[in-house]
C-alpha cells in the first residue's frame, strides 16, 4: 500500500544532501546587482522563488500588500519589502512584478531575473539566492532579528502573516513554520483521473492533515518544549517560513538541494538547537494545483493521492504508537544528555527503547554539543540499524490517536 506521509514531510538523504557548489556564473553578484538598497526602517524581507508565475503573483503581491498588525492597522510599508526572483521564465513574470510594483509605489517591490544553468534549474538554489540578498540587506542595517519571510508565488498570505510571525519572533523564537492550507479543492489531473477522484484526493488530504496535528499534539504532551508548545502544528515549508538573520547566518543558510530545501533548513536549524516555533497564529493559502513547479512538493503529492484514487488503497503511515515510544525515549534522553536527570539512570531504558548499543549511546551524549546534533546522530544510527517506525492504514492510526488512552 502507498504511504501518505510522502516525501515532502520527511528528511531523505537525497533531498538533503547539499549540492557541490557551481564556481560560475556569479548568480548572487547579478541578483544583488538588480535591487536598489534597502530602505533604512526595514525590518522584514519576503522572499519568492518564481518561475512562470505571472498568472498567480498578482494576488500573491496584493495578499502582501495588505499586511496589518495585529491590531489590525496597516503595517508601515517601509517596514518590509518583497524580493521576487523569476528565474528562467518563459512568461512575463518579471513584468507581471513591475506592474504590480507601479500600482503600489509605497511598497518595496523588487524583482530580479536570472537563468540557472539545468544543473542549477531549481528551488533550492533560488531561495538560497534570496535568502542570502535578504540576510545581507537586513545586516547591513544592523538588524541581526530581522526578518527572513519566505512565501511561494502561489501562495496568499493572511493580513496578519507578518505581524504574527514577528510576534513568535519576539516571544522568543529564532524561526516560526506557519500553517498552510489550500484554498482549494485539488485541480483535477490531466489526462483526468476517475470521477470523484478529487473528493476523495481532498478527504485523503484532510485526513493526512488531520493525523500530523494529531501526532503534533502527542508529541507536544511527551516530550514538551518551551519554545514550540502546543497548540502547534507540524509544517515549517517554503510558503511560510521565517527566521532571523542572525539564525540564518548562525546555521550558514539554506542547503542548496534541489527541494525539500525548507526541510533541510530546518533540519539545521535542530542541529543548531535553535527554537523553531510551529505557529497555528501564522496562517498562509496556498494553491490546491498538481501541476506544481519543483520535483517534490504539495503538488506532487497531490498527484500521487490521485494516482491511488482508482485502486482506492488505503495510505499508510508511521506507526503513532512506536512514534510516541520513541518521543518518551527523546524526552529521556535529552534530560540526561542535559545532566537533568542522574548519570547512568536514563541509559538503562533509552538505549533500549531506541534500538541502540547503551555504551555507543552513553559515548555520544557526552560527545555532542548540542542535543539536536545528538539527536541527528541517533536518527543516522536508527537508520544504518534499520530500526524505523512500522506503517500502518492511516485509519488505524487515526482510530488509535483520538482514542483518550493514546500516548
Amino acid at each position: 500500500m502507498p504511504s501518505a506521509t510522502p516525501l515532502r514531510f520527511q528528511a531523505t538523504l537525497e533531498a538533503t544532501a547539499a549540492l557541490p557548489p557551481l564556481l560560475a556564473p556569479d548568480y548572487a553578484r547579478r541578483l544583488h546587482q538588480q535591487l536598489p538598497p534597502p530602505r533604512a526602517a526595514l525590518r522584514a524581507c519576503v522572499i519568492i522563488p518564481a518561475k512562470d508565475e505571472a498568472a498567480s503573483l498578482p494576488a500573491t503581491l496584493a495578499a502582501l500588500a495588505a499586511q496589518v498588525d495585529l491590531a489590525g492597522q496597516p503595517l508601515p510599508p517601509d517596514s518590509f519589502e518583497v524580493l521576487v526572483l523569476a528565474n528562467n521564465c518563459t512568461d512575463g513574470t518579471a513584468a507581471a512584478v513591475r506592474h504590480f510594483a507601479g500600482q503600489h509605489p509605497a511598497l518595496a517591490v523588487h524583482v530580479a531575473r536570472l537563468r540557472l544553468a539545468a544543473p542549477d534549474a531549481h528551488v533550492g538554489r533560488a531561495r538560497r539566492l534570496l535568502m542570502d540578498e535578504a540576510c545581507l540587506r537586513l545586516l547591513s542595517l544592523g538588524r541581526f532579528n530581522g526578518l527572513i519571510a519566505s512565501t511561494d508565488a502561489d501562495t496568499r498570505v493572511a493580513p496578519d502573516w507578518l505581524a504574527s510571525t514577528q510576534a513568535e519572533i519576539a516571544a522568543g523564537a529564532d524561526a516560526v513554520g506557519g500553517r498552510i492550507l489550500t484554498d482549494a479543492p485539488p485541480v483535477p489531473t490531466d489526462p483526468p483521473v476517475a470521477a470523484g477522484a478529487p473528493d476523495w484526493v481532498r478527504r485523503t488530504q484532510l485526513r493526512d492533515a488531520a493525523y500530523h496535528l494529531w501526532c503534533a499534539r502527542l508529541e507536544a504532551q511527551l516530550d514538551p518544549q518551551a519554545a514550540d508548545p502546543w497548540p502547534r502544528h507540524h509544517q515549517h515549508f517554503g510558503a511560510s517560513l521565517a527566521l532571523t538573520a542572525r539564525a540564518y547566518r548562525r546555521v550558514g543558510g539554506l542547503p542548496v538541494v534541489r527541494y525539500l530545501e525548507d526541510e533541510a533548513l530546518c533540519q539545521q536549524l535542530r542541529r543548531h538547537d535553535l527554537r523553531l516555533r510551529h505557529s497555528p497564529r501564522v496562517v498562509v493559502y496556498t494553491s490546491a494545483r498538481q501541476c506544481g513547479r519543483v520535483e517534490v512538493g504539495l503538488s506532487w503529492q497531490l498527484r500521487e493521492w490521485a494516482a491511488q484514487s482508482t485502486a482506492r488503497h488505503e495510505p499508510l503511515v508511521p506507526c503513532p504508537q512506536h512514534l510516541a515510544a520513541q518521543w518518551r525515549a527523546r524526552r529521556q534522553l535529552r534530560a540526561w544528555w542535559s545532566h537533568a536527570a542522574p548519570f547512568g539512570v536514563p541509559g538503562q531504558g533509552v538505549a533500549a527503547a531506541l534500538g541502540l548499543p547503551e555504551k555507543q549511546l552513553a559515548r555520544q551524549v557526552l560527545a555532542s554539543c548540542t542535543f539536536g546534533r545528538l539527536w541527528d546522530w541517533v536518527a543516522e544510527a536508527r537508520a544504518t540499524a534499520g530500526v524505523a517506525a512500522p506503517q500502518v492504514p492511516l485509519a488505524e492510526a487515526l482510530a488509535w490517536l483520538r482514542a483518550p488512552t493514546a500516548g
